[in-house]
C-alpha cells in the first residue's frame, strides 16, 4: 500500500517510495511498479499527475482527482507558486547556505528526446540550499581514513531535469547515491558501510494553495527506513523528528 499523506475530493498526496516510476514508460518496459496506476487502483478512481519526481527520489507526490483540478495545480507548478523543500545527504562539509543560480543545458534521452532541439542553450536554474548538520565517519572511502557528510535542505525555484543533483555536483558536494552525477566511490561506501544503496534525496515538504478552497496546504512526508537508518548511524536521528512520522497541516486544522 502506498502511504497517503492527504486526500480530499479534489486531490491526493502520497509518499512516493524511492525506485518507483511516476507513470508507465515504454523506456522501462520491464518495470511493474508505477505510482499513477498503483494509486488509481488503491483509491478506485482515476488520478492525474501534475508534477514528477525522479525514479530514485522519494517523498511528496501530488495528484489531482479531476482534469480541472489537474489544470489548476499544473498552473501553480508552472508559475512557481508551489514551494518544494527537499533534504539530501551530500559528500563533504557544506559550510554555509546560499543561492545557486547556475543555468543547465537540457539532458536529452537519445530515444525519448530524439525530436528535441539538441542545440537549445542553457536554461535558468535556481536552487536555495543550506547546511543543517555535518558528520565525519571513521570509515575508509577512497584514499582517506574517514568520510565527511552533510545533511542539507534544498529549495528549487525552477524545475530542470535532475536540477538538484546537478547543482550539488556543481558545488562539489554530490548527493550520495547519485549514479549519474555523483561520486561512485562514495555511493559504494555508503551502501557497504551503512546499508543504504538508494539516492539520498527526499521531497520532504510541499506547500501550495488549495486549487478549489484557496486555503494554504502543506504536506510532509517521512523518510523511509533506509534513510532513517543512515540518520541514526550518523547521529542525526533527532534533527527532524517530524520526518520520522507524517504530518499534515491546513487552514481547516484537519490532520491526516
Amino acid at each position: 500500500m502506498i502511504e497517503i499523506l492527504y486526500q480530499d475530493e479534489h486531490l491526493v498526496a502520497v509518499n512516493k517510495p524511492s525506485g518507483w516510476l511516476v507513470h508507465r514508460s515504454w523506456l522501462d518496459r520491464h518495470e511493474t511498479r508505477f505510482m499513477m496506476q498503483t494509486v488509481r487502483d488503491q483509491l478506485g478512481q482515476h488520478v492525474f499527475t501534475v508534477h514528477r519526481l525522479d525514479r530514485p527520489t522519494s517523498g511528496v507526490l501530488l495528484m489531482a482527482l479531476s482534469s480541472e483540478v489537474a489544470r489548476l495545480l499544473s498552473q501553480q507548478f508552472e508559475q512557481h507558486q508551489v514551494q518544494k523543500t527537499y533534504h539530501a545527504v551530500v559528500r563533504g562539509y557544506v559550510q554555509e547556505g546560499a543561492t545557486l543560480d547556475y543555468p543547465l543545458t537540457a539532458e536529452l534521452d537519445k530515444i525519448a528526446d530524439k525530436h528535441a532541439d539538441a542545440d537549445k542553450g542553457p536554461q535558468p536554474a535556481v536552487t536555495h540550499y543550506r547546511p543543517l548538520v555535518q558528520v565525519e565517519m571513521p570509515v575508509a572511502v577512497g584514499r582517506y581514513d574517514s568520510a565527511r557528510y552533510s545533511l542539507v535542505e534544498l529549495q528549487p525555484e525552477t524545475g530542470r531535469k535532475h536540477q538538484l543533483r546537478r547543482h550539488m555536483a556543481h558545488l562539489r558536494h554530490p548527493i550520495i547515491g547519485d549514479s549519474k552525477h555523483g561520486d561512485l566511490r562514495q555511493n559504494r561506501g555508503v551502501a557497504q558501510h551503512f546499508g543504504c544503496p538508494r539516492l539520498m534525496l527526499h521531497a520532504s515538504h510541499l506547500q501550495l494553495t488549495h486549487p478549489v478552497t484557496g486555503e494554504p496546504l502543506q504536506v510532509t512526508a517521512r523518510w523511509d527506513e533506509a534513510w532513517q537508518g543512515v540518520m541514526a548511524q550518523f547521529g542525526w536521528a533527532g534533527v527532524f523528528p517530524e520526518l520520522a512520522g507524517v504530518e499534515f497541516s491546513a487552514a481547516n486544522g484537519q490532520d491526516s
